[in-house]
């Protein structure tokens, strides 16, 4: 699944500065995160900041997903390319495109519905082939540029000063 933000609500609502004192105080204590009283806003926004992985990371659609046994893999931000759905958006987008002639709405959505019945089983695997064969070439890239960076990488300790020799010694 891409990171759009309607896949991507919240389970529940992260403490922000926005909120009041004692709505905050409450949001910890429903988490049983201790704090005491007299803190600062700004520093129970820091505490909730140092729970906010095990406690606001949680999205809706994740869990109900969840509760059907199928677990969300989420796609890295701006990376459409990995996402199978775009390629076959695309082929019926590309059939509307191809058969449009009023431009009226109602022969679209038409269109639209007749080009979704073109896009066949087939079709959806050899969108997730190209995906995959996409992911392969990113992977080689990710494992070229470790290497490549891995032999650029210098490291400088107080043991290597006397490995040096300049020019006027």
């Amino acid at each position: 699944m891409d990171n759009a933000p309607y896949h991507s609500r919240k389970l529940e609502s992260f403490p922000t500065m926005s909120w009041t004192k004692p709505r905050i105080q409450e949001w910890l204590q429903n988490k049983n995160i201790s704090f005491e009283a007299t803190m600062f806003k700004a520093t129970l926004i820091d505490i909730v900041r140092q729970h906010k992985l095990e406690h606001c990371d949680k999205y809706v659609v994740d869990e109900m997903a969840a509760q059907h046994g199928i677990i969300v893999l989420r796609l890295p931000p701006y990376h459409c390319e990995l996402n199978p759905i775009v390629l076959v958006w695309a082929q019926a987008k590309g059939y509307v495109a191809r058969k449009n002639k009023t431009f009226k709405m109602a022969e679209v959505k038409k269109l639209f519905e007749e080009g979704l019945q073109h896009i066949t089983p087939e079709k959806w695997s050899s969108c997730v082939s190209h995906i995959i064969k996409e992911e392969d070439k990113m992977c080689g890239l990710d494992h070229m540029i470790d290497n490549v960076s891995d032999r650029l990488i210098i490291n400088v300790t107080e043991s290597d000063s006397d490995d040096f020799l300049f020019d006027d010694e």
